[in-house]
């Protein structure tokens, strides 16, 4: 016997999934058994999740708040001849 799992999912993020499942050959449903499979075969779950670093945390609220970010430049060149002075 079978069971429904329903979701909610965001519809861009439903629509890449379906484009890129359907890219490898598999439809949607068929990529979320795999998921469940591998999780129970190997007793958790199939791919690395970790916690960010402090340094990568406090990176990201940089971006978020727009702090810390290195300045515009009009050019590629101008961009590379700032890195070269450091």
């Amino acid at each position: 016997m079978s069971k429904t799992i329903q979701i909610r999912v965001d519809d861009v993020l439903k629509k890449t999934a379906d484009e890129l499942f359907l890219s490898l050959g598999l439809d949607t449903s068929t990529a979320i058994r795999i998921f469940l499979t591998m999780a129970v075969e190997t007793g958790g779950i199939p791919f690395d999740v970790k916690i960010p670093n402090t340094s990568l945390k406090q990176s990201m609220l940089d971006v978020i708040n727009r702090k810390n970010l290195s300045p515009r430049y009009k050019t590629a060149e101008e961009a590379i001849n700032a890195m070269l002075e450091d």
